[in-house]
Parts: structure tokens; sequence; C-alpha cells
């Protein structure tokens, strides 16, 4: 049994199960190890492009329609080797320790306007860590979401053009679960955080995925995309947006 098998492993069916009705999440896969979760859903989106070590494991982990190049592929990595952050950091990935993961989207945006999503990304993952934890993150920008002045979750995306189609965009997000202070580098222990060093306990990934994907789900939706109008016509589950207004009306 692998390091991340004794740990909390992620459960890819579990998570797309438990999201139904949506354009993020309407395809998981969850790799055991990759370079980089960015790298690897570029490489799905452009087969014809140089190898990537995790592809054959990302093609084997679908099975039928539809192909896994459609907007709202969400690719999950419970560990890699050369996580990138903004401006080439490298991003440090304790095995099954966070939630390390990249969505492939067509947003109807120019390249130049990719800061939207960054910004997009960062709202998202605030809400969901101050309605599901009633921790107060602060924003710094373009990327990063802090807890007590410590780093807690960053995004990079990255943009591809594409010709008479939405450009094609990766939007990768790391979020530090619950790794302990020992488990950071030296160099970024007094910079780093995780949400179980400041809640003082673990924090059960596969359902914080859920809400975290739940809620990227309908905030894209509302702000990007226009070619998936016709899910916001039907009932969605739960968002973390419904509880965040429902608490705002009991106050």
């Amino acid at each position: 049994m692998s390091r991340v098998e004794k740990l909390d492993q992620l459960i890819a069916d579990q998570l797309q199960a438990a999201l139904p009705s949506v354009v993020i999440g309407r395809q998981i896969v969850v790799l055991e190890q990759t370079a980089s979760t960015n790298d690897a859903i570029f490489q799905v989106a452009f087969p014809q492009g140089a190898a990537v070590s995790s592809l054959p494991a990302v093609a084997s982990a679908k099975e039928g329609p539809p192909s896994l190049g459609d907007e709202g592929l969400v690719l999950f990595a419970e560990h890699q080797t050369a996580g990138r952050g903004q401006r080439g950091n490298r991003w440090e990935s304790t095995a099954g320790k966070g939630l390390w993961f990249s969505i492939l989207l067509r947003p109807e945006i120019q390249l130049s306007d990719s800061g939207r999503l960054a910004i997009w990304a960062i709202d998202a993952i605030s809400d969901v860590i101050r309605i599901e934890f009633g921790l107060e993150p602060a924003i710094k920008l373009p990327n990063d979401v802090q807890l007590y002045g410590h780093k807690v979750a960053g995004v990079l995306v990255e943009m591809r053009a594409q010709d008479k189609a939405p450009h094609l965009a990766v939007v990768g997000i790391g979020v530090n679960v619950n790794q302990c202070h020992d488990d950071f580098p030296a160099g970024l222990q007094d910079r780093a955080i995780s949400l179980a060093m400041a809640l003082g306990r673990q924090v059960e990934r596969q359902n914080f995925a859920v809400a975290l994907l739940r809620n990227l789900d309908l905030t894209y939706r509302e702000k990007f995309s226009k070619a998936v109008a016709a899910f916001n016509s039907s009932p969605a589950p739960t968002t973390t947006r419904d509880r965040l207004a429902a608490k705002s009306r009991k106050a």
C-alpha cells in the first residue's frame, strides 16, 4: 500500500457523484502523482504535443464519453513532483495532505483578461473557507489566500489562444489542508499555514473538495460561461452561496 493510500485519499467517482448537474467537476480524475496538474491537463487538451509522464494515467482514468478535453475537467494529484506557483516559484505539495488540482475551462474572455480568472478562483476559495470553517481568510492579490498572514492557498492561471473558439484556460489551485508545521520546508515554515493548523484539527479533504468545486462551478457559470447557460436553468444543489445568504438573513 502506497503512502497516499494510507492517508485520506480522494476518490474520483465519489467526488463526481456528489456534484450532479455541474460544469466544473463533470469529469474528475485523481492521479496518485504527476509533475504538475496544469501540465497534465494541457497534455490532455493538446495530445499531439510533447509527452507528459502522467498522460497514460489520465487517459485510462476516464472511460467513455464525454471527451477528457471538454470544459469542466478537474484533475487532482495526491502529489506533485514539480508543482508551480506564480513567477515560476515551486509549490510544495506534501502527498495526501492538501488539494492540488487544475480545471480545464473555455471562458468567454480575452487572453489579457486572465487575471479575472485568478480573482474568481481566490474569491471562491475564500468564501468556502469562511463558510465551512468559520475562519476569516484574507486575499493577497494577485493569486494568494492567507490565514493569519500566512499563505493557505494559491492559484496559477495559464491560457492558450484558440482559433475560432473560446480560448483555453487552465486554472491550477493548491490548498494546504492537513499539513503540520514540519511538513513545510524550512524556508516556508514561517510563511505557510494549513487549514488543520488554523483549526487545531484535521479536515476531511473529500468533503472540502466537494464544497470547493460546487462553489467554483456556481460562480464560474455566473461570471464567465455563456456556452453552458442551460445548466443555470435547472435547480442546483445547496451551494456555498445559498448558505452564505441564509446566514446573512439570520444575522
